[in-house]
């Protein structure tokens, strides 16, 4: 049964966010690292050797780790375009037909962005901008506990639109064929099987058969993660991605079938998932509880979902909508759904959330497949501070400064009076050699 809660009772537990520092290991994840790596080594420690072994090994390292990690030691680590090819055209026309429409809206949603150079010349000279692709980028694709060809679409995509040259995925050994597919979907020539927290050592650093790369974007599990904030500084990341989360407000025109499916999609993924209810009305939070409960009888992974809703779900019962939305903008969920008969009054209230979805028409799972934006999304709370995946993710900023003699000649004085300040006489010194010549 999913539990309600009242706004206090949730504050202390579904909807309090922990520090990344004071995240405990669950026992099994700290039993298995002890089991491969040696009594006392945590997930971090672990992480580390994969790394560095990787960095000095290359390849060799790749396929120690899969036959140890991944219980698979790959022929090869590319997959080529006759197999992304093979893959492709044996699936379904159904599911083909689904996914290059998913691709062609990813596309077109995201062409839309603007990534703007731009030129002043009111400040003298010229001032401006220059936006440049990255030139490499590396998409690390899950591949555990179920295939995901749809994070591979909201990855490559916007990189490909952004303009970036060479695009590196990693996924774990031996792909399902809906992954190669997207992969030839996207128009790729090869990616690479190899998973875990030696695939982010692959495109960081390189190896005789994978590239190294600017940027890794992906997310993953609790390796992935680790190797990717170690890596941080030699590449580029787009975020630390933790459990997926969703909350849904809704009032008493929202329909509890389709609520508790909501809830019960986002519980799926994982048992840390989060799928949490924030409502006014009792009568609909009891109905969904009793629609969770009949749901769940007939979906496949119902184990997976029992313990996620028992662990991380929940349903809170606020005194308004106001509250609601409130408590909501304070745990700034990845994904925020307005089951509501007003959502665009209620979205006005919100600044913290990866995606906003507005009516139940709008709900997440098409906002995870097909409905346009990145499903790549900002969780644990950082959607307080970053955005989904999107083109700026793979272009950089390059400052133009080419000032004329005149504002250079006003400029430097100043400079100097500041450089001065701070006691760095070399600074100073070089802005009054151009003010003395000026005056020349």
């Amino acid at each position: 049964m999913l539990k309600i809660y009242d706004v206090e009772s949730a504050q202390s537990t579904i909807l309090r966010r922990y520090p990344v520092r004071d995240v405990d290991y669950p026992a099994a994840v700290m039993q298995r690292t002890e089991q491969l790596f040696g009594v006392g080594v945590t997930p971090p420690q672990a992480v580390a050797l994969i790394l560095e072994s990787v960095r000095i090994d290359g390849d060799a390292a790749l396929l120690r780790w899969s036959e140890l990690l991944d219980r698979a030691r790959p022929e090869r680590l590319e997959i080529g375009l006759d197999d992304l090819k093979s893959a492709y055209e044996s699936l379904p026309d159904s599911l083909i037909q689904a996914m290059t429409i998913a691709a062609q809206r990813i596309r077109r949603f995201h062409e839309f962005q603007p990534l703007p150079d731009w030129q002043t010349g009111r400040l003298g000279g010229k001032l401006g901008q220059r936006v440049t692709p990255i030139a490499r980028v590396g998409v690390y694709v899950p591949g555990g506990t179920a295939p995901l060809p749809s994070s591979l679409l909201m990855s490559v995509v916007p990189a490909q639109v952004a303009g970036v040259e060479q695009i590196v995925v990693c996924t774990p050994p031996n792909p399902h064929p809906t992954i190669l597919a997207a992969a030839y979907l996207c128009g790729l020539q090869a990616i690479y099987q190899v998973g875990g927290a030696q695939a982010v050592a692959a495109m960081a650093y390189g190896t005789q058969s994978i590239p190294r790369v600017d940027k890794i974007v992906g997310a993953g599990n609790l390796f992935v993660t680790l190797a990717k904030q170690q890596v941080y500084g030699s590449v580029g990341l787009d975020g630390l991605a933790g459990p997926t989360e969703t909350v849904v407000i809704a009032d008493a025109t929202a329909k509890p079938a389709w609520v508790a499916a909501d809830l019960l999609a986002q519980a799926e993924h994982d048992i840390l998932a989060s799928a949490i209810l924030l409502t006014p009305d009792r009568q609909l939070a009891e109905a969904v509880q009793v629609e969770v409960a009949r749901q769940m009888e007939n979906l496949s992974r119902s184990e997976i979902i029992a313990q996620s809703l028992a662990n991380q779900g929940g349903i809170v019962l606020t005194p308004d909508l106001e509250t609601a939305a409130q408590l909501a903008d304070e745990y700034a969920p990845e994904h925020l759904c307005l089951s509501v008969a007003d959502p665009d009054r209620l979205a006005s209230k919100i600044r913290n959330a990866g995606g906003l979805f507005l009516g139940e028409g709008s709900f997440e799972v098409l906002g995870d497949y097909i409905a346009g934006p990145s499903h790549v999304m900002p969780t644990s709370g950082t959607a307080r501070f970053a955005s989904p995946l999107n083109v700026l993710d793979f272009v950089k900023i390059t400052s133009l400064i080419a000032l004329d003699e005149e504002a250079s000649r006003s400029l430097s004085l100043l400079a100097a009076e500041i450089a001065q300040a701070e006691m760095l006489t070399a600074h100073a010194s070089a802005a009054r050699f151009r003010e003395n010549d000026f005056n020349v």
